[in-house]
């Protein structure tokens, strides 16, 4: 049997070091503007999508444009910076999740090189304990109260 390996990723401290300070400057700079909803929360709002995203930008424009148009209870000024930060924000987003995306499944295939890579090792190791190899029994005892498998049947 070999040895899985659907990745290899090594990530220098130089580079961890930098990849750290992006993501301290999003999270100082960019989270304490951001809100959080649950979802009741975001099944109750009417949502902008691509084809609403056009209708939004078109009325903002005309708002601009025929001021006298404009109801008064409408706040342009605060109509205006919502369109710009959705349309910011919709740039980050589209990174960001390219990026959270990736590392979730790199870090699935990582994750499960590493448990096979164990799994060979702790298999190995049960099999030299049974036939008496030197260490093989005190390091099977070890990973076994760590081995995630079922548990043993307890006789009656």
């Amino acid at each position: 049997m070999s040895q899985q390996n659907f990745v290899s990723v090594d990530i220098s401290a130089e580079e961890m070091d930098q990849i750290k300070s992006a993501v301290d400057v999003l999270v100082s700079k960019l989270l304490p503007k951001l809100k959080t909803l649950n979802a009741d929360e975001k099944k109750e709002l009417p949502k902008m999508g691509d084809k609403t995203y056009a209708f939004v930008q078109k009325a903002c424009e005309h708002c601009v444009q025929n001021p006298d148009l404009v109801p008064q209870f409408l706040d342009l000024d605060e109509f205006k910076r919502d369109v710009s930060a959705f349309e910011k924000l919709r740039g980050i987003k589209s990174q960001v999740s390219q990026i959270a995306e990736a590392l979730s499944d790199t870090q699935t295939l990582s994750g499960s090189d590493a448990y096979s890579a164990a799994l060979m090792f702790y298999n190995t190791v049960k099999t030299a304990k049974k036939t008496n190899v030197p260490k093989a029994g005190s390091i099977y005892d070890d990973l076994s109260k760590r081995y995630p498998g079922r548990p043993s049947k307890v006789s009656a």
